[in-house]
């Protein structure tokens, strides 16, 4: 299985992500133990597979 590390702004902010969903400016994320974390005024900007890494960007409103 695919785990995916969120990286906010250029810093790691959680591991183990399985899912993510965008709703507008909020990405909603969940990890492998049913955790779960909102971020809100980002946007996703890179999903690579090959280094695990879903990364975010803040945004202004």
């Amino acid at each position: 299985m695919c785990e995916f590390n969120i990286i906010l702004d250029g810093q790691k902010v959680f591991s183990d992500v399985i899912y993510a969903k965008v709703e507008g400016s909020t990405v909603t994320v969940k990890n492998i133990i049913g955790g779960s974390k909102e971020y809100q005024n980002v946007r996703i900007v890179e999903v690579d597979v090959t280094t695990t890494r879903l990364v975010l960007e803040s945004i202004t409103v």
